[in-house]
């Protein structure tokens, strides 16, 4: 594990960069709260791109049916679609994490951006990357999808593993805390489902996926300095792109 450690001291100035920004106290009124979450919902969303790209590289997708890489790695990514595509509501009905996030705004009263609706009806990601310039969306969310798409894209498959395994959003939760006790006070059937989304987000992105996306990088990485280097060159990126993303809610 000697090649993670080098690359998580590598990525950890970037890291503080995140844990120290002042996103995290930013959600402090409705207004706040719809802003963020209506720049936030394209990150919940193309991170199922993500983990798609990843499914289709290290699990077998074709027919017939071969095994294919580490079963511990097909375990990982399969349990991660499995949780992010067709999870249960608070009523135990399925769902993505995505619509779930979209029925929380809903219930909140938040316009979802009809750019959103556009990008969602793109047949590939050629015509994806085509269409965002021209899309009424700040520049920082377009820096932030370029980013994830074209590295989809473009990328070998270790850099994308590294974009999802260290610039995931394991520290969202806590950004609502704030906001999420005062309306458990004043609006508890509009927040129901947002504190649910949470819930869900803490309760099946624990320990244990970091440990197997871990060996995940390790297993793509192995004993390959430059595949190591790319791989934390690209954790670094996603950890700044995510950087500004949070500026640019901050600053609007």
């Amino acid at each position: 594990m000697n090649s993670i450690v080098d690359l998580r001291k590598a990525i950890m100035p970037y890291q503080q960069a995140l844990l120290t920004h002042p996103i995290n106290h930013y959600i402090q009124s409705p207004n706040e709260l719809a802003n963020f979450m209506q720049h936030h919902v394209f990150a919940v969303w193309d991170f199922m791109s993500l983990v798609k790209k990843l499914q289709a590289e290290l699990t077998c997708v074709a027919q017939p049916w071969v095994p294919k890489g580490s079963a511990e790695v097909r375990f990982l990514i399969n349990e991660i679609v499995l949780g992010e595509e067709s999870d249960v509501d608070q009523f135990g009905v399925h769902i993505s994490h995505f619509e779930l996030y979209m029925r929380a705004m809903h219930e909140l009263d938040i316009e979802v951006w009809p750019s959103l609706g556009q990008l969602t009806q793109c047949q590939s990601i050629e015509q994806l990357l085509a269409l965002l310039p021209s899309l009424n969306l700040p520049d920082s969310i377009k820096e932030f999808l370029t980013f994830t798409f074209e590295s989809i894209q473009q990328r070998p498959i270790e850099e994308v593993a590294a974009i999802f395994t260290f610039g995931r959003e394991d520290l969202i939760p806590g950004m609502f805390q704030l906001i999420v006790d005062q309306l458990k006070q004043d609006s508890p059937a509009k927040i129901e489902t947002l504190v649910y989304y949470l819930e869900r987000h803490i309760e099946v992105d624990g320990d244990h996926h970091s440990q197997l996306a871990y060996q995940m990088m390790e297993e793509l990485c192995g004993q390959d300095s430059n595949k190591w280097e790319r791989a934390t060159q690209a954790a670094i990126e996603s950890l700044q792109v995510r950087k500004r993303l949070w500026d640019g809610i901050v600053g609007s």
